[in-house]
């Protein structure tokens, strides 16, 4: 009786002529390689971040996140304003914050963000994944898979709205710092929940507490830093005196998406409180509506993103889109990113989209 073979299949041939099964399939050679190994960061010295690469971090931008006007991200012009960042010395970026419109992002996209920041940037500049969420077990799930996916840290706000007690806020934080180095971030007046200098201190053990992006201003700043704590200011009005004054390590900036050399030379350059009061009408007119509508805003008119609109974001109104015209010819559009003149833009030019 006479076999053939088909692929790695083998048939053999009945009286009646028709083709019967005698061998169990194979896979390919090609499709099982025993000596490849994945450089997973986990395992990998090379690849490993630690909490100390963090602490040395001066300047970190709160990224934006472009859209097209179907609502997708714009990568092209994402990419394009990360490499504006790397060019003008930020160290690293957060991924999916506040500015970078997380909270408007399935976990998907947001995880995707920063797997594509990773691949793209991760060798050039710190990734900092906003994994946080006010739901813990939503923090752990999208904290591993940033992990996964190549963060070098993640950023963790305290459970917002619904909050929790000060024991409830504890048990949060110790149950995500074990995977990863870690900044804990305090906003208050959007979390509506103070965390108390003893919580920090509590997680102070922890070797993962990269440190602390404090919004509470100065004085929380200086006894951090008066007790050995890394802090960065998350107040860009405040961040000069902050840095300077107050010991803190730097800033995690939202002006510094526009104007990154000028932030970093306050960040580095050593107290210059005549560049501080430079800077500070834009930082001002940035954060006279909540962030991040005016940064939005701003890089549309400077023709680095799309006039796109996730809602509830709208624009800034025409009167305040020309007085920030009048801001970039005073600091110097020299200074600011992108290649293109400032424009006023119309309000007919602003997609705004509720579904996406």
């Amino acid at each position: 009786m006479s076999s053939s073979v088909i692929g790695r299949c083998h048939f053999g041939v009945e009286a009646a002529g028709t083709k019967r099964r005698t061998a169990v399939w194979r896979s390919p050679r090609a499709a099982v390689i025993p000596s490849f190994h994945l450089p997973m960061r986990s395992y990998e010295v090379k690849n490993r971040t630690f909490a100390e690469d963090i602490k040395a971090l001066r300047l970190i931008t709160a990224i934006k996140t472009p859209y097209l006007p179907d609502g997708r991200f714009d990568l092209e012009a994402y990419d394009a304003l990360v490499n504006l960042q790397i060019e003008n010395g930020t160290e690293g970026v957060i991924v999916g914050g506040t500015t970078g419109e997380g909270q408007l992002m399935s976990w998907d996209e947001h995880i995707m963000l920063i797997g594509h920041t990773v691949n793209c940037f991760g060798g050039s500049i710190k990734v900092i994944g906003n994994t946080g969420s006010n739901s813990t077990r939503e923090a752990i799930h999208a904290t591993e898979q940033g992990f996964a996916v190549g963060m070098h840290a993640a950023l963790h706000i305290n459970p917002y709205y619904g909050k929790t007690s000060i024991e409830g806020m504890i048990s949060h934080f110790e149950s995500v710092l074990p995977m990863g180095p870690t900044i804990i971030y305090n906003v208050p007046s959007r979390t509506g929940q103070d965390i108390p200098p003893h919580v920090i201190q509590t997680l102070a053990g922890s070797p993962n507490l990269a440190g602390v992006k404090e919004c509470v201003g100065n004085d929380r700043v200086k006894q951090y830093t008066s007790n050995g704590l890394v802090v960065w200011s998350g107040n860009d009005d405040e961040c000069h005196d902050s840095r300077w004054d107050h010991g803190a390590a730097g800033v995690i900036s939202v002006t510094s998406n526009l104007v990154p050399g000028l932030m970093r030379e306050l960040m580095f350059g050593g107290k210059n409180p005549a560049l501080n009061s430079k800077v500070m009408p834009l930082v001002e007119w940035l954060f006279h509506e909540p962030n991040p509508i005016a940064l939005n805003t701003a890089l549309a008119q400077l023709g680095v993103v799309r006039p796109v609109f996730r809602l509830p974001y709208v624009p800034l109104t025409r009167a305040k889109r020309e007085v920030f015209v009048k801001i970039v010819k005073e600091i110097g559009r020299e200074n600011f990113i992108g290649e293109r003149d400032v424009q006023v833009l119309d309000d007919d030019d602003f997609v705004l989209l509720g579904r996406y």
